[in-house]
């Protein structure tokens, strides 16, 4: 399942076209806000996707029947920019349990890259819903790589992918090494440049959320 927030007109329209905007780019803070905000229009359509059971609720005039959610959640984030996605999400499952990977490209003085994995921190995912957050969804490997090294903490009944921008290429990965895995986006650009960069994209979310980086 991939769902496209962008083929719908909503609010998330305007989080995502603002995301891209290179002059409200400038403003950190706003951009970090807009990623946690589709982190939490993220949370709120995933949610429609969930088990739910029937509970009682007293209250100080008698008693409300409701269906709640019964599932465990897990929030995956992969680091550093998944951090705003993640909180947004976190305000809405806020009695979720989270794991967080590091992951970044290691790059090689002839131009080409890999993914490094240098740390997991990971609750027990048995039987849980998983959601792991990644900004930018561009080749599909830091990802794929990240549900790999997850798999040794348990095996989650729902695993669900959120990124803000995806590219055509990363998708396809994800469903050809996951294809159980549900996949939620902002919008899917059908371009990756030749050093593997969604176009249009929106640049670095990582840097543009919390300051340039120098490269290792």
């Amino acid at each position: 399942m991939v769902v496209n927030l962008s083929d719908k007109n909503s609010l998330t329209n305007r989080f995502v076209a603002e995301l891209r905007d290179v002059h409200i780019q400038k403003d950190r803070m706003r951009f970090r806000r807009n990623l946690e905000r589709l982190g939490e229009v993220m949370a709120y359509e995933i949610s429609q996707k969930l088990n739910y059971q029937a509970q009682s609720v007293e209250t100080p005039l008698g008693v409300a029947h409701h269906s709640l959610p019964a599932d465990r959640i897990v929030l995956a984030t992969i680091l550093r920019a998944g951090m705003p996605m993640h909180q947004g999400m976190l305000n809405y499952f806020d009695d979720a349990e989270n794991a967080f990977i590091s992951a970044y490209r290691r790059h090689h003085k002839d131009g080409s890259f890999e993914i490094a994995l240098e740390y997991v921190s990971c609750p027990n995912l048995q039987d849980c819903v998983l959601i792991l957050c990644d900004p930018m969804l561009a080749t599909g490997a830091s990802v794929a790589l990240a549900l790999e090294a997850l798999r040794k903490f348990g095996v989650p009944s729902q695993v669900h992918v959120v990124t803000a921008i995806a590219s055509r290429q990363g998708i396809d990965h994800i469903r050809r090494t996951l294809p159980q895995a549900g996949i939620w986006a902002g919008a899917i650009d059908e371009e990756l440049t030749a050093k593997s960069y969604i176009v249009p994209g929106l640049g670095d979310a990582g840097d543009l959320a919390y300051g340039p980086k120098l490269q290792a």
